[in-house]
């Protein structure tokens, strides 16, 4: 369904005219995407000097209730909705989305058409007095907003005490204090990006969490048909980042296309193969279903369909229909 558009004046902007005018690009408003944004923005003015370019700022849903959980907020798409509209609108030509917020299944007329080379994927653990998972006290109090490194870190430390976060990864960082944590868990692009390196205790190896679909990437959002955009922006693209989140995105979509669910993925291309994990685990984190495809990296789609049919056959389409029927489904 359409949103509603109050002026459809600057919609599927034709050939020169959508370079010549300013290049509009919708974000979330939060330091990290502003940092990220921006720096799609310097890159683009770098490789096309006469480019105009605006930045939009807009609030989405999730961006608004920053104190409800995102389980309770339900519904897919609760950090880019209101962006997508804008773009549907024409009140934005492209978007730049943390891609692991954006849900598998996208609205009719959009689509993903870039995809820029990935940051560090990695989950990080920052805790006081610099410790290390493995030296965690008994019943320590873990801050997170994701199903996903819940029940992962709960696997591994079943006494641990998951404290839910909301906010802005400056917010959730200083919750360790005002909260008396003893760490949160957030990704390592985040705080790649801002500079942040020295506030990490632990990068945690992607052996012992994985990733949420997409982590470490950023995807550009624009309409389909946008022709002069897309091939204004196309050097942006990395072609390995490319097929690997491609193939990680297609395991997210057969399992539902929800990005706040307990699942995990993570694909690496080495040579012309790519190899794709997977992870299907419960909410109290006794049960992880994983399981690993390897094939032609041309064959990224398929091979992401491959893997989460394997995991839903082991047991994960039960796990899958329990969130389901409890509401632990949002994005």
């Amino acid at each position: 369904m359409w949103p509603h558009c109050a002026d459809y004046s600057g919609w599927n902007r034709k050939g020169e005219d959508a370079i010549k005018q300013p290049l509009r690009i919708a974000t979330r408003g939060s330091a990290l995407a502003l940092t990220q944004t921006n720096g799609v923005a310097d890159r683009l003015k770098k490789h096309h000097p006469e480019m105009e370019i605006t930045i939009v700022v807009i609030k989405t849903r999730g961006d608004i209730m920053q104190d409800v959980s995102l389980v309770k907020i339900g519904g897919k798409g609760v950090f880019v909705k209101e962006i997508e509209d804008a773009l549907l609108c024409g009140d934005a030509d492209i978007a730049i989305h943390s891609l692991k917020d954006v849900p598998a299944e996208l609205p009719e007329g959009l689509h993903i058409g870039i995809i820029p080379e990935r940051e560090d994927p990695r989950d990080v653990l920052i805790a006081k007095d610099n410790r290390k998972i493995e030296s965690l006290p008994q019943r320590a109090r873990i801050g997170t907003g994701s199903l996903r490194r819940g029940m992962q870190i709960r696997n591994l430390l079943p006494d641990v005490q998951i404290v839910p976060l909301r906010g802005n990864l400056d917010t959730r960082i200083r919750k360790i204090e005002l909260e008396d944590l003893d760490g949160v868990i957030v990704a390592a692009a985040g705080i790649r990006r801002m500079g942040w390196v020295r506030r990490v205790s632990q990068f945690i190896p992607t052996e012992v969490m994985l990733p949420a679909v997409g982590q470490g990437a950023l995807g550009i959002e624009m309409r389909i048909g946008d022709s002069a955009v897309a091939e204004a922006l196309a050097f942006l693209n990395h072609p390995a980042t490319w097929l690997e989140v491609g193939a990680e995105r297609s395991f997210l979509q057969r399992l539902g296309g929800g990005c706040q669910l307990p699942i995990a993925a993570y694909g690496k291309i080495r040579g012309e193969e790519l190899t794709l994990e997977g992870l299907v685990g419960s909410l109290d984190g006794r049960i992880m279903i994983t399981d690993e495809v390897k094939g032609k990296s041309s064959e990224y789609l398929m091979l992401g369909r491959m893997l989460a049919e394997r995991i839903l056959s082991q047991g994960g389409q039960a796990i899958l229909d329990a969130v389901y029927q409890g509401g632990n489904n949002a994005c």
